[in-house]
């Protein structure tokens, strides 16, 4: 029990570590075992040299190194380094059959071992045992036939002995198995070496069978090229072609294939190669093909075939294009003026054929436009180019049979089909082209057209039956009865132009009628009757009060000669100056001022000058609150309004703009003499006097419509009918700072609210 206690207290207690947080230096393994082999802490030192001096101890030498090799296979049998090691040991002890002995035990662990045989073959070879190392070899290709590198040492050997039989038979086995292509130019450059062309052929033959890539087949040619034999070399090309048909094609056999024929001077044959290889390989693989087609023709060719060279690329560009996408009619015409230009008729005809196949997904017209051009070139091209009459117009009775009339239509077709059978001098059959056209479809541009047509052929009575059909079809078209009219006058039936006109403007609905108005008005003074002239601007006053209308009207009058001329032109101003006091445009009303003032000016005297320049309103510039559609503060926006004398309305208005001028120019003449009694306190200096005018306010007309609205007057040379010179003088200044004194302002807006009741009274 003692000794068991003291056995117990002598074990050592297990230190607690308190901190348990990791270290900052966290030291790995790595470390660890990189710094162990720095400080070489287990490096053993080598073993002392032994001399051996007699038989007796060299064979204990041979007995214990035995035993060592023999413990490191039977501790590990997998191993097959120590096999070696052994084996090679033996080796060097010239003990050629207890090495064989290891070789032949490692060889029953590990049969697959490819360096075992390798170093096995090799010992044998080194120590001149011919047929144990064929023997080997023999097994190694017959347990691991895919080991390529037994094959080639196999090989190797049996030519380096002189056997080329045995060795055309080693290479007569491994191509049994089909092996890459390196094994393949093994065999024929072993066959060329010995000069037997013909069984060289013969492996390439198996070769392109086996291997069947384009490389291989474009080796096998050059090989019968390189030997002279071009006609073989030819067919070899020719069979690969046939090989991979159209579907597997490769730009690169039609570029050695063209180069070989370009080598025996055939450039014809080389012309149709590029030609056929272009016609069936995509652009996008083709590019090395293009290159090299160029550089022939350029070298070789003549401008005509550089032309082919581009026509062809350009060709081949095209058709991807309309193969990626059929609709794309852009890329279609592209191809259409290609080919027109470098090819034959039916080539032509085929890719017409091809594009117009391709109609639009939707019948809706947007889609159609583009695609219905395709027809009319394909029709002019029969027309113009080929010159077949009885195809285009085939052309055109089937484009006209695809369009869905009932849908849409377009016009440009039948025209062009009408004007078709006019150059070919049927004109019958023109018109039953254009008549069919109006029943199925009639349009504006048709009815135009067909009438312009029987215009030609000065078919009149066609006109005025097609003008009718026309104004049936579409009454408020004002040209189209402007050009009724025109033709009647030109035939010199006056009255019947002159009705027409009158049923034109009864019409109830006219798109354009003051074209028409004014057409009629012309016609009347081209005929002189200026009675009726002088009627229709009356007609016409009385639907618009236009200024346009009365400045016409004006005009026509002033340009009649007669003694009282003038006379009815300033009473025609002065009507229309009463009727506009009414108009809201007032633009319009300052414009007809102008041009009387204008008139005056030429033709007037001093007081009708004075009377007119009395008339012109003030330009006044004013400010207008602006709100957005949300209803918020927008802002503010200028504009300019006129003000005129005339207007009875405006009269209080203008005396305030007066009063609110006279007070500003006043209160600036007092602020200057003020100036110099800066001592003054403040308020002695500051505040107006009581006598003073106060800021009138602005007319309570315009406050109702907007209370923050602030006016400006620009100087102009304009005038009113006051003589009073403070209200001409001071149309230079703004009105805008009557908004500066609100307590003033009041006072003085009650006095011109009195003074307005006054005048008005």
């Amino acid at each position: 029990m003692a000794s068991t206690a003291a056995g117990k207290q002598r074990i050592p207690k297990v230190a607690k570590v308190k901190n348990k947080a990791p270290a900052e230096v966290q030291i790995t393994a790595e470390q660890l075992l990189r710094e162990a082999k720095e400080r070489e802490l287990e490096l053993l030192p080598p073993p002392p040299k032994q001399k051996i001096t007699d038989e007796e101890e060299l064979n204990d030498y041979k007995l214990r190194k035995r035993k060592g090799f023999e413990d490191n296979i039977r501790k590990n049998r997998t191993v097959i380094s120590n096999w070696i090691k052994y084996a090679q040991w033996e080796e060097s002890l010239k003990e050629i059959q207890r090495a064989r002995s290891i070789y032949e035990r490692a060889l029953d662990v590990d049969h697959r071992n490819i360096t075992l045989w390798l170093k096995y073959a090799e010992m044998e070879m080194k120590s001149r045992q011919v047929n144990h190392a064929r023997n080997i070899w023999d097994r190694a290709i017959t347990i691991l036939p895919r080991v390529n590198q037994f094959w080639y040492k196999y090989t190797y050997m049996e030519e380096m002995l002189g056997n080329v039989a045995g060795c055309r038979q080693a290479f007569e086995r491994w191509m049994e198995w089909e092996p890459e292509e390196q094994a393949w130019h093994s065999y024929i450059n072993f066959e060329l070496r010995y000069k037997e062309v013909d069984k060289g052929r013969t492996i390439y033959e198996r070769f392109v069978i086996v291997h069947p890539e384009v490389k291989n087949w474009i080796k096998y040619a050059r090989f019968e090229e390189k030997h002279g034999y071009i006609a073989h070399g030819r067919k070899v090309y020719e069979r690969a072609v046939e090989f991979f048909g159209e579907e597997h094609v490769d730009e690169n056999l039609f570029v050695a294939f063209a180069r070989f024929e370009e080598t025996q001077k055939e450039f014809e044959r080389v012309r149709v190669i590029y030609k056929y290889a272009l016609d069936r390989i995509p652009k996008h693989q083709a590019q090395e093909l293009f290159k090299n087609y160029t550089m022939f023709e350029k070298k070789f060719g003549d401008r005509r075939g550089i032309e082919d060279v581009i026509v062809s690329k350009r060709r081949f560009q095209y058709e991807e294009e309309v193969k990626a996408n059929p609709h794309n009619y852009d890329a279609w015409f592209d191809y259409l003026r290609l080919v027109e230009s470098d090819a034959d008729p039916d080539t032509v005809r085929e890719v017409y054929e091809r594009a117009i196949a391709n109609m639009p997904p939707i019948q809706e017209k947007r889609h159609w436009r583009r695609y219905i051009y395709l027809w009319i070139n394909y029709a002019l091209y029969e027309e113009l180019e080929v010159k077949d009459p009885e195809r285009t117009r085939q052309v055109y009775q089937a484009c006209l049979d695809l369009i869905p009339h009932k849908k849409f239509t377009f016009a440009k077709i039948w025209l062009l089909y009408g004007q078709f059978e006019i150059r070919q001098k049927n004109l019958q059959g023109a018109r039953k082209v254009m008549g069919t056209a109006i029943g199925k479809c009639p349009k504006n541009k048709l009815l135009k057209g067909y009438i312009e047509l029987e215009l030609q052929l000065r078919e009149f009575d066609r006109c005025r039956k097609l003008y009718e059909k026309y104004l049936e079809f579409s009454p408020e078209n004002c040209t189209t009865w402007i050009k009724f009219a025109e033709l009647e006058t030109i035939l010199g039936d006056v009255d019947r132009s002159r009705a027409i006109f009158e049923l034109a403007i009864g019409q109830p609905r006219l798109d354009m009628p003051e074209v028409l108005w004014k057409s009629y008005i012309d016609f009347e003074i081209e005929q002189e009757e200026f009675g009726n002239t002088r009627n229709l601007y009356k007609r016409l006053l009385q639907r618009t009060q236009h200024v346009k209308v009365w400045i016409s009207y004006a005009k026509f009058e002033l340009s009649i000669e007669g003694p009282d001329r003038l006379q009815k032109c300033r009473q025609i101003y002065e009507e229309a100056n009463k009727g506009m006091r009414s108009c809201e445009e007032k633009e319009e009303r300052l414009m007809l001022l102008e041009s009387w003032r204008d008139f005056e000016i030429e033709f007037g005297s001093d007081s009708t000058r004075e009377r007119v320049r009395k008339l012109l309103p003030e330009k006044v510039k004013k400010r207008r609150k602006l709100t957005a559609e949300d209803g918020s503060d927008a802002g503010w926006e200028e504009y300019y309004d006129y003000i005129f004398p005339e207007d009875a309305a405006n009269q209080p208005n203008l005396k305030l703009l007066a009063m609110a001028k006279m007070w500003k120019r006043q209160q600036v003449e007092d602020e200057d003499d003020s100036a110099p009694e800066k001592s003054q306190t403040p308020e002695e200096t500051t505040s107006p006097s009581s006598e003073e005018p106060a800021a009138p306010p602005e007319d309570p007309q315009e406050n109702g419509s907007d209370r923050n609205t602030a006016t400006e007057t620009e100087p102009q040379n304009t005038y009113d009918d006051r003589d009073d010179d403070g209200s001409s003088s001071s149309s230079s200044s703004s009105s805008s700072e009557s908004d500066s004194d609100g307590d003033d302002g009041g006072e003085k807006k009650e006095k011109a609210e009195k003074s307005n009741d006054e005048e008005k009274d």
